[in-house]
């Protein structure tokens, strides 16, 4: 991946302009196409398969449209609503609403719900859709006016919403840009450099909005989704734009031309940018294994979000970094000018030079593995003791019933509440089939009774047949809110009881139904899955960094320190918006659960963010100790060099995320919260304490794996190594004496002894192996056929990134080929068209093979050593200029081939040792090639 990130580095070079503009055809079409045919958000929590869900299906089926439609409520206040003129006043209201065009009924006048002391009367709005415009709503709240008669009203119900709210504003993104580009100025000492990663990332969020905007069209999406895309996309942008631009700018000050060195910023740093986002990608779409609709969206417009933040770092930052050329190049920074003091300085008493101190990074990882021990249990348990507030986690679908403080509506939810008790804004309905009685009127009746008997109903305010007479209606009111424990409680209690509900009145298929039970479902669906949501993203957090890091210990810690951040994460969320600690200072209205698909959320979020930081800061590490093998040293430089990066990424994100807290919605604001939180634990206190002090603790255990597991584990390239060592032996290769195969610690099999290779071009070198076994192996290995750890280049190309170019210009000759065809002009036919040589070019191939061998005639007469020429001949006209044959040193077959141009390697088995007093048997002359009229020859399947 990091060398074709590399080719990409090149290729946007040459056509950046063109890239730019790509980026803002896409960009205008997508807003375009957004205004046009973009869609409505909505806060819609079901759930498909529930039985609450089931029951609105019913509904709407025999009861119309209108009974699934939104409701709203109006409150009536007199001194006594009951006296005539204030009845009349009521009344004349309720007609007034029912006029209202989008209202599909309203309570009668004589059945409006009243309180015992007569000072409050409650009537309910049915509408005609699930979602009421505007102009109706306010057209209801206008007919619900009542001036007369001492009464005064008020208007609500989940018609209004008011619970999840649009979102954030935009003045969140610019408190968080306004950051970000402070701390970008101070981590690149220009304005310029820092306003790259914000224009990328605004970017890619605007793209992403503009999907979410088109999906909505066809999908439900609801209001908080987008506002979660744009504050995970702008804070995703600007860090991966940051690790690669940073890096590009190191290289610029090293001297290196602008498109060569944004190449390697992408071969290097983009490979941990795609890594990352991957991880983060992963984490989202996880989220639809949950199949809950609105985690899912959210989940998909966040992978949504990433992915087009790494694509615009990956592209559209380079295109416009490299129009800006060398101006990005840092500065060199001089020494200010010292002035000297008489009363400081004076001739005779020189001031001493000062030594450099050394850099913030050095002086704290420094401190932090001074004694690993006590920073270990430190970290531990202070993050422990901040995890322990998650264990009174409440949760619920915040939005609907109510409001958020302050609004009208929440006034009119808190006025019902008081007069009616707060179940009275949380109905529970009823649908059974009646079909069984003679009765439906009787059956009813029967039904409400018996529903009413059930413990915890506190009201049953309507009970109704449908126009068919098949099927009825109950509704009854609840001992508390939806999200109540004693409504969930009383939602159990009714489908417990449902079998014998329907043995006492005969009615069938009872189903507990309407928003308030598909809020209670939809919570306890979401409570449920957070334990195994975790555990998978645990686990997939061990298989990753096993991959990454090729360690067993690596992982295990990386994932402990996950833990224990999403820990800490939800415990300040729990004590701050449900306990209600410090809810002034980041603007909580009122305390309470949060919203129920928090904890899944944040857990899928932080995951892939933890993730991040943990690969940027190890993996130097790792690179480190494997060029000199000391653990403390590579922890200390790793971490001096990548930290100053990572704490900039890292506040940067915690930045946007907090910019989202006071502004937010009621959900909004403890998600970023707890986003922000999370990030700041995860990045300051886990991966730049806890981490090297365990890294320095577990010494060169950390960067073991057992032999057996590395064998199996593909190896991933999140480094960029590749591209150094690519260009090494790009390097290495253009040198006049370069060898034309070279290969350092090779290991072809467990328990092979390390092979160092260097073969020059157009020569033949020998190398010694112990068995046939390990010649076979070691020739798969040098040429691409086998992976095998160490270092290996052939003509520039590194293996295993670049195996396929090298299989192209390389060959493994058998020590004894088998030729099958009858003659050699034959089987030279059959071999070229399986190699799959255009027919053009395979006379002036097979004349070539001629000229090396001359030989012709039926293959059975040929030699061993004439056979393999043959093969090593057709492979080599073939493209392929470094034979490797294993086997014996057939060395006159070698001298052929490189007076014709290739370069051979003798992987020759050692003789097995002979006893002193024996003499060494003589080899018997090798016979002389077969000469006759030139022919062609055949090529080996085994060189392919």
């Amino acid at each position: 991946m990091s060398l074709a990130l590399y080719r990409l580095g090149h290729a946007v070079g040459r056509h950046r302009l063109l890239v730019v503009g790509a980026w803002a055809v896409l960009l205008l079409v997508v807003l375009g196409l957004a205004r046009t045919h973009g869609g409505e958000y909505d806060d819609d929590f079901s759930i498909p398969g529930t039985e609450s869900e089931q029951g609105m299906d019913v509904l709407a089926q025999r009861f119309g449209s209108a009974a699934v439609g939104a409701n709203a409520q109006v409150l009536y206040r007199a001194d006594d609503v009951t006296a005539p003129d204030a009845s009349a006043a009521v009344e004349a209201s309720l007609a007034a609403v029912e006029a209202v065009d989008g209202v599909a009924g309203v309570t009668a006048a004589d059945k409006v719900d009243v309180t015992d002391a007569h000072d409050a009367a409650l009537a309910t709005v049915q509408l005609e859709d699930a979602e009421p415009s505007d102009a109706t709503l306010d057209a209801l709240r206008e007919a619900a006016v009542v001036d007369a008669a001492g009464v005064t009203s008020t208007v609500g119900g989940n018609a209004y919403g008011g619970g999840g709210g649009a979102g954030a504003s935009h003045t969140a993104e610019a408190v968080g840009l306004g950051v970000a580009l402070v701390v970008l100025a101070l981590t690149f000492g220009s304005l310029v450099a820092a306003g790259l990663p914000i224009l990328t990332a605004l970017l890619g969020v605007g793209a992403t909005l503009a999907g979410l905007q088109l999906a909505a069209s066809a999908a439900t999406i609801s209001t908080t989704t987008p506002s979660f895309a744009s504050m995970l996309g702008l804070a995703v942008g600007i860090d991966y734009a940051l690790f690669v631009l940073s890096r590009h700018r190191a290289q610029l000050a090293d001297g290196i031309e602008p498109r060569e060195s944004m190449a390697r910023a992408l071969g290097t740093a983009g490979s941990a940018v795609v890594f990352a986002g991957a991880t983060v990608v992963v984490s989202l779409v996880g989220l639809v294994v949950v199949q809950i609709p609105v985690l899912t969206w959210m989940g998909v417009a966040g992978a949504l979000a990433v992915t087009l933040a790494v694509a615009a770092a990956l592209t559209l930052l380079p295109a416009v970094a490299l129009l800006l050329g060398t101006r990005l190049r840092p500065r060199e920074r001089r020494p200010r000018a010292l002035r000297p003091r008489p009363d400081r300085l004076r001739p005779d008493r020189p001031r001493p030079a000062r030594a450099g101190r050394p850099a913030l990074a050095a002086r704290w990882v420094a401190l932090v593995t001074r004694v690993p021990v006590l920073t270990v249990v430190v970290v531990v348990l202070g993050l422990g003791v901040a995890a322990l507030p998650a264990a009174d986690l409440q949760l619920s679908l915040t939005g609907g019933q109510g409001g958020a403080p302050g609004t009208p509506e929440r006034a009119h939810a808190d006025a019902v509440a008081d007069a009616f008790g707060a179940g009275s804004a949380a109905p529970l309905l009823i649908t059974a089939d009646i079909l069984a009685g003679d009765d439906p009127r009787g059956t009813v009746e029967d039904l409400a009774a018996a529903v009413g008997d059930v413990e915890g109903v506190v009201e049953v305010t309507a009970a109704t047949p449908n126009a068919a007479a098949d099927t009825a209606l109950v509704r009854l009111v609840p001992p508390g809110g939806a999200s109540d424990p004693a409504t969930v409680d009383l939602v159990h209690r009714l489908r417990e009881a449902a079998p014998a509900i329907e043995a006492r009145t005969g009615a069938t298929d009872l189903l507990v139904t309407g928003s308030t039970a598909v809020t209670v479902d939809t919570q306890e669906l979401l409570a449920d899955a957070v334990v195994p949501f975790g555990a998978t993203v645990v686990g997939l957090s061990l298989v990753l960094l096993a991959l990454v890091f090729r360690s067993v210990a690596v992982p295990l810690k990386a994932t402990a320190g996950f833990v224990l951040s999403v820990g800490a994460s939800l415990g300040a969320i729990v004590a701050v918006f449900q306990w209600g600690w410090g809810a002034d200072l980041v603007g909580v209205a009122e305390p309470g659960p949060v919203v129920s698909f928090l904890p899944v959320l944040v857990i899928g979020v932080l995951f892939g963010l933890a993730m991040d930081y943990e690969m940027f800061l190890v993996s130097r590490m790792r690179e480190e100790y494997t060029h000199h093998g000391d653990a403390r040293a590579a922890v200390l430089a790793g971490f001096t060099h990548s930290a100053p990066v990572v704490a900039a990424a890292a506040l940067i994100m915690v930045a946007v995320f907090a910019a989202f807290v006071p502004g937010g919605s009621t959900t909004l604001q403890a998600i970023a919260f707890g986003l922000a939180v999370g990030v700041l634990v995860d990045a300051f206190v886990v991966r730049m304490t806890l981490v090297p002090a365990a890294l320095v603790l577990l010494g060169d255990r950390a960067w073991w794996m057992p032999g057996w597991l590395a064998r199996r584990l593909p190896v991933v390239d999140v480094e960029g190594e590749a591209v150094v060592r690519s260009l090494a032996a790009a390097r290495a290769a253009a040198a006049p004496d370069a060898p034309a195969l070279r290969a350092r610690g090779l290991v072809p099999r467990p328990g092979d002894t390390a092979l160092d290779v260097d073969a020059p071009a157009g020569a033949v070198t020998v190398v010694t192996v112990g068995s046939d076994a390990a010649a076979d192996a070691a020739a798969r290995a040098l040429t691409g056929r086998a992976r095998a750890t160490g270092d290996v280049a052939v003509g520039g190309l590194v293996l295993p990134e670049q195996r396929e170019r090298v299989r192209c210009t390389t060959a493994v000759v058998a020590a004894d080929p088998p030729l099958r065809a009858g003659t050699v002009e034959r089987h030279v036919a059959r071999a070229l068209a399986l190699l799959g040589t255009p027919r053009r070019r395979r006379p002036a191939l097979l004349a070539r093979v001629g000229q090396i061998t001359g030989l012709h005639g039926p293959v059975d007469a040929l030699t061993r050593d004439q056979r393999r020429l043959l093969v090593a001949a057709v492979a080599h006209v073939h493209g392929a200029h470094v034979l490797v044959l294993p086997g014996p040193p057939d060395t006159d077959v070698a001298a052929v081939l490189v007076r014709h141009g290739a370069t051979v390697v003798l992987l020759t088995p050692r003789a097995p040792a002979l006893p002193q007093d024996h003499p060494s048997p003589t080899a018997p002359p090798r016979p002389a090639p077969h000469v006759a009229t030139p022919a062609p020859a055949v090529a080996q399947e085994a060189h392919r």
